[in-house]
């Protein structure tokens, strides 16, 4: 790639940076996104969406994704298919290093690099993926009505959502490795409390079965080794989410799971550089709050732009 300087670098090609890339080649930045699959992001792996406003039929994840590549595609948005590992800056121009052997330069970069869903890395796992198996209850909760589910985590998120899930499911199995919760004490009272929920402890799920659909988990005993079957429609695997964030330190300023700080502009300690979606130190993460991040990066970078010339 020859040395260009861009006036907006977006990495990431999720519902954030998509959305920032929409905005910034409308405006008819220079703009360049780089990211290291297809654009969609996570979304792309959900089957079905029926709460992003604009589709009251539901709509599923990858013609989601699709459509916003295709906005940001139609105002002139550039993609550079890359993997982002080190972000620098050279005479307040930043520079990104790719696993291509090339640099990506800069006036202002968005970082909408997502995060990742922890998985169990169990047989069945990849197979049912958007066919029972999900990593987010909020998104795919309302798929699993009356239908019995499990649910596998410990802390705060896998037992909030359990509670959730069960507005829609006739009975939630939860499974957790140990003989007590990580979550908080209130959570795990109204958990509990609800009589549509069985907990599992001191066990792991070794295996996700079925044929066309899912039909139940292999379970498997951690203190005597005991391996037994457990009927459900679904799965959801709740053990906590990667920031996709690797590449930033130390130049950006994170928390100590690597998410990234920014303040209400969606800025980083670094000027110049902003970040938005499911990379930043936030509480909800959801297409619509990803779209949002995104669109007020664009904002904040676009005043940055404006400020420079």
């Amino acid at each position: 790639m020859q040395k260009k300087i861009h006036d907006i670098a977006i990495i990431g090609g999720g519902p954030a940076g998509l959305t920032a890339g929409i905005y910034s080649a409308r405006a008819m930045y220079e703009t360049i996104m780089v990211t290291e699959g297809f654009p969609g992001g996570q979304i792309m792996q959900t089957d079905i969406v029926e709460n992003y406003p604009g589709f009251p039929e539901a709509i599923s994840g990858l013609d989601l994704g699709s459509k916003m590549y295709e906005q940001a595609d139609h105002f002139g948005m550039n993609i550079y298919y890359a993997n982002v590992t080190r972000i620098e800056q050279e005479n307040n121009i930043k520079v990104l290093t790719t696993d291509m052997d090339t640099k990506v330069y800069a006036k202002t970069v968005i970082i909408a690099s997502g995060a990742s869903a922890k998985k169990l890395s169990i047989k069945g796992e990849e197979l049912f993926l958007g066919k029972g198996v999900s990593y987010c209850a909020t998104c795919d909760g309302a798929l699993f009505k009356e239908k019995e589910i499990v649910v596998v985590g410990g802390g705060d998120t896998a037992v909030e959502d359990a509670v959730f899930l069960t507005k829609f499911a006739r009975k939630v199995h939860i499974i957790h490795r140990r003989d007590e919760f990580r979550a908080s004490k209130i959570l795990q009272m109204k958990l509990f409390e609800n009589k549509k929920i069985e907990v599992h402890w001191n066990a792991t799920v070794e295996e996700i079965f079925g044929g066309e659909v899912l039909k139940g988990i292999a379970l498997k005993n951690t203190l005597n080794g005991e391996v037994s079957s457990l009927s459900c429609d679904g799965v959801f695997i709740l053990v906590g989410t990667t920031p996709n964030s690797g590449f930033v330190k130390p130049f950006i300023k994170t928390d100590d799971n690597g998410y990234i700080w920014v303040d209400y502009h969606m800025a980083t300690n670094i000027t110049g550089v902003y970040a938005a979606g499911d990379v930043i130190v936030k509480d909800f993460r959801q297409v619509a709050t990803a779209v949002g991040d995104g669109a007020n990066a664009y904002f904040w970078a676009e005043r940055y732009l404006e400020e420079l010339e």
